[in-house]
């Protein structure tokens, strides 16, 4: 069976959407295609009970389950509970995207990992070794950059810019809600044994 190009863009735009989020910088053209098949695209994925979730403003795309009442239509996208020092890694992104925001016309957010260890060091244990530390820092990065929040700039791996999606994923609420344990969290010294260092 022959595909035309018509069906073939479609069938790239729907893999490349079940994969990942889709970012405008990354390829523009299929960007473009992307906006191009919108209502195609949400007729399609609505018999799958997903949604497609388009940010033209910030430049990303990405697919969710379609909220249903039905208990007998399975989830094909699955949610995964992150541990508190990801979910610690991603509100603090988001707190420095906010600041960006509103004292930069950049669009662009880059940081160096340092920076980000700067940030997540407050909120460990004063005593923890360094050197390990650091290596479950990069760890949760690592995790973050798997779920496409982040990407890492140069073979050094020693940038790292944040992705404009995070602003989906971390609202204030969600920002406003953790900033309250946060708080306990510096005033009792760290992390406890609980937390999945």
């Amino acid at each position: 069976m022959n595909e035309t190009k018509g069906e073939s863009e479609f069938s790239i735009l729907l893999v490349s959407l079940m994969k990942s989020v889709m970012n405008r910088e990354d390829n523009p053209s299929r960007w473009q295609q992307l906006l191009n098949s919108q209502s195609e695209l949400r007729e399609y994925l609505s018999r799958m009970a997903l949604d497609l979730v388009i940010d033209e403003e910030e430049g990303f795309a990405y697919l969710r389950n379609l909220d249903l009442q039905e208990e007998s239509v399975p989830r094909l996208i699955s949610r995964r509970p992150l541990s508190y020092p990801v979910s610690l890694l991603l509100a603090l992104l988001r707190r420095k995207m906010s600041e960006h925001d509103a004292g930069s016309g950049e669009v662009r957010i880059i940081l160096d990992k340092q920076d980000v260890l700067d940030m997540l060091a407050v909120y460990f244990p004063v005593g923890m070794n360094e050197v390990q530390f650091v290596r479950r820092a990069e760890g949760y990065m690592k995790r973050a950059a798997e779920m496409g929040f982040i990407r890492y700039l140069g073979e050094d791996k020693q940038k790292l810019e944040i992705k404009r999606i995070l602003k989906a994923f971390v609202d204030a609420q969600w920002l406003n809600e953790l900033d309250l344990k946060l708080n306990e969290y510096k005033r009792h010294g760290g992390l406890d044994e609980g937390d999945e260092l």
